[in-house]
């Protein structure tokens, strides 16, 4: 596995294409405190400064623990592609009406009654130390090169992968 640090715009666009892909993440909250409130969230989106935007309940313990403490840490997992990214960063909390408007979406109406309920909130988490692992040819070929090097003996590589800071 190589290592490939990105800075400024890769690094925007390298947050923005693995967050999206994964589209759900574990979002940690009172990350000094053990166990670690952790809770799985669906991405709403990632804006091209690389900042993730969630729709979320200003009632939750998350919002709560949020209003003490901005430091969070979401952990983004994509299995399939053998994709991975850890943002950690600072949570902002939204109530205006222009930034609902905005991301919105009528997925959480599962959740809410509407985004007139005067629950929702929205999340912008603006990232500040973030780390990520990706395949560059996929994850059958990196099981295709880890089952030669069990039948032939040889060590693989490994070096379809790379990983690296992105640094915003």
């Amino acid at each position: 596995m190589s290592t490939e640090n990105l800075s400024r715009t890769d690094a925007a666009k390298k947050i923005k294409e693995l967050s999206e892909k994964a589209k759900f993440c574990m979002f940690c909250t009172e990350l000094e405190n053990l166990p670690i409130n952790t809770r799985p969230m669906s991405l709403q989106e990632t804006d091209d400064e690389g900042n993730l935007w969630f729709i979320s309940s200003d009632a939750s313990n998350k919002n709560f623990q949020i209003k003490e403490d901005k430091r969070v840490q979401l952990m983004f997992m994509n299995n399939s592609d053998s994709e991975y990214l850890s943002v950690f960063g600072d949570a902002t909390i939204y109530k205006d009406r222009a930034t609902i408007e905005d991301k919105w979406s009528s997925m959480a109406n599962a959740w809410f009654d509407g985004k007139d309920d005067p629950n929702v909130s929205i999340i912008r988490v603006t990232p500040t130390d973030t780390y990520y692992w990706d395949t560059k040819a996929g994850k059958l070929v990196s099981l295709l090169s880890f089952a030669a090097a069990a039948i032939t003996g040889n060590k693989t590589d490994n070096s379809d992968g790379v990983e690296g800071k992105a640094e915003i």
